[in-house]
């Protein structure tokens, strides 16, 4: 009979930013001794089955589920399956998430997995793009997001919001006036007077999306009317704030779900 072939494992690190750290790994078979770490630890498993002993029992996560691993509790890593397993995971100062919600206990989600789609989404849009540091908005938006999930799916219970709107709206006019620059949710909160994860909250309560968000799409609609005057897509992906022309093109496709070339081509016609 033959002997099933076993792949080789491997690993993989994104660039480093902001205290996050985030890989990707394959493991035909044992992964991981028994360890802790005194970080968050959450990700996904991206195919197979990913097991794993955590707070005395076994947990086996499969693709569509995110893994919360406390800081400082112990768990390991092995193979589910004879076809190994993949995954990422993105490792997290528990002082960064303290920050986003002031003063509140630690979230914690106590077997290890969670099914619910608002932490699977807030913590995908931290594990993409591997192969390059995520932009600084972008990141500080998505660890807000992810903080907010992990309180609501740990079953905290909710605060009653205040708001104030002058400093979100000069944090607005703001990020008009610098389309063509990079912009830190440090710099917002210089110019908005406020600090700098309140006003996150405060912005989202206001205008309907985080504040990345909210600038890449004013940079989409410069790209748009900068295209239809007959300006190049690497120019105007460059002229409205975007690292580079792919950069643009993948913002572009997930806000309109088409290419710039065939939003083009289709005004053409």
């Amino acid at each position: 009979m033959n002997t099933p072939r076993r792949l080789t494992d491997w690993f993989h690190r994104a660039p480093q930013s902001g205290g996050l750290e985030r890989i990707e790994a394959y493991f035909s078979g044992h992964g991981y001794d028994l360890h802790r770490h005194d970080t968050y630890a959450i990700g996904h498993t991206l195919a197979g089955v990913q097991s794993f002993q955590y707070r005395g029992g076994w947990r086996h996560s499969l693709p569509g589920s995110t893994m919360v691993l406390h800081p400082d509790e112990a768990h390991d890593g092995e193979a589910g399956t004879e076809e190994g397993f993949k995954y990422r995971m993105l490792y997290v100062e528990p002082a960064l998430i303290q920050q986003m919600l002031g003063g509140q206990p630690l979230p914690f989600i106590k077997t290890g997995i969670s099914n619910d789609p608002r932490l699977f989404a807030a913590t995908g849009a931290l594990l993409q793009s591997l192969d390059r540091p995520l932009d600084a908005l972008e990141q500080q938006d998505a660890l807000y997001d992810l903080a907010q999930a992990l309180h609501v799916v740990s079953g905290a219970p909710a605060r009653r919001q205040r708001f104030d709107y002058v400093a979100a709206e000069r944090a607005r006019a703001f990020m008009h006036s610098a389309l063509d620059q990079p912009v830190t949710l440090e710099q917002l909160a210089e110019h908005s007077g406020r600090d700098r994860w309140s006003l996150s909250r405060d912005f989202r309560l206001l205008f309907g999306t985080s504040p990345y968000r909210y600038l890449t799409m004013r940079r989409l609609d410069l790209v748009r009317a900068l295209l239809m005057q007959g300006e190049s897509l690497s120019n105007a992906a460059l002229i409205a704030g975007f690292s580079d022309q792919s950069h643009m093109t993948r913002q572009f496709g997930k806000t309109y779900g088409l290419s710039p070339a065939r939003w083009m081509n289709m005004h053409r016609a």
